[in-house]
């Protein structure tokens, strides 16, 4: 894997507190991601960097992504908001979010975790139940995918 790396990161939250029995909308928010990062493997753990610009705010948030085994994967977000999430396979975790607007408590309850290494290519999947202090708030999945540049991959997707 090379240290210039194409991180493409897709994410999908459905809402699991709206009850279309009663009216209400089910929600379901999907994002997606490409971004330039930098990789570099130390001790046998993979390190993914980049930095985010979020739309209409100054300042950036930079993020590392540091994948351990087939079971442990943390993302560190530090800037204009700051977390500390790790997803562990049938694990709860919890950790603090801190925006510009205060701060919440996080939980993260990984369900399944796939995650495939070779030469040019990471490949990561994550489902997991989402609390916001303490109360369930949605279903979600990250798809991750960080690509070498020395793969034919990565021509198409910075293009």
């Amino acid at each position: 894997m090379t240290k210039d790396v194409l991180v493409s990161i897709s994410g999908k939250h459905i809402d699991i507190m709206n009850d279309p029995a009663q009216g209400f909308e089910t929600g379901d928010d999907s994002i997606e991601v490409v971004t330039p990062a930098n990789y570099y493997c130390k001790n046998g753990k993979h390190y993914i960097i980049y930095d985010e610009v979020l739309e209409g705010m100054a300042g950036t948030i930079r993020n590392k992504i540091k994948i351990t085994g087939t079971d442990s994967i943390e993302i560190m977000k530090s800037g204009v908001s700051s977390s500390h999430m790790i997803f562990e396979k049938n694990k709860k975790n919890q950790t603090y979010y801190r925006t510009p607007y205060g701060q919440m408590l996080i939980g993260v309850n990984t369900k399944n975790m796939e995650v495939s290494v070779n030469d040019d290519k990471i490949n990561v999947r994550v489902d997991y139940e989402l609390d916001v202090n303490h109360e369930p708030m949605a279903d979600c999945k990250i798809k991750m995918n960080i690509i070498s540049k020395g793969d034919p991959e990565f021509t198409v997707l910075s293009s």
